[in-house]
């Protein structure tokens, strides 16, 4: 595997880990953190190259489904003060999940093209 990615698979489980912390004071803390700490793992199988391109393909793809359904039909930002609590929270999940499926497709990528 490509050093870089090596990197980038270690730094990932960094921010997925991060993440999954920071979810304690959510309203639905245990699904996000569930998530999160999932990504995190398959990043450490990455890194470590311990894993098949499947796994963070359904990943990756799950994740973006869970984007198309979380993403707020009026997004209003990230910031408390743009607009309706709900609709940025929503926001900021549905954002959440595409950063999970981008670097999972990423990664089965990687791993399928042997970089």
């Amino acid at each position: 595997m490509n050093l870089l990615f090596k990197i980038l698979g270690y730094l990932f489980i960094i921010l997925f880990t991060v993440g999954a912390v920071l979810q304690y004071n959510d309203p639905d803390s245990l699904y996000w953190i569930i998530i999160y700490a999932i990504a995190a793992f398959v990043s450490l199988l990455f890194a470590l190259n311990k894993i098949g391109f499947v796994l963070p393909l359904a990943l990756g793809a799950l994740a973006f489904v869970g984007f198309l359904y979380l993403y707020p039909t009026n997004f209003q930002g990230f910031d408390l003060n743009d607009g309706d609590i709900e609709t940025v929270e929503l926001g900021r999940e549905a954002f959440g999940l595409l950063i999970i499926s981008i670097v999972m497709l990423v990664f089965s990528f990687c791993i399928k093209r042997k970089l």
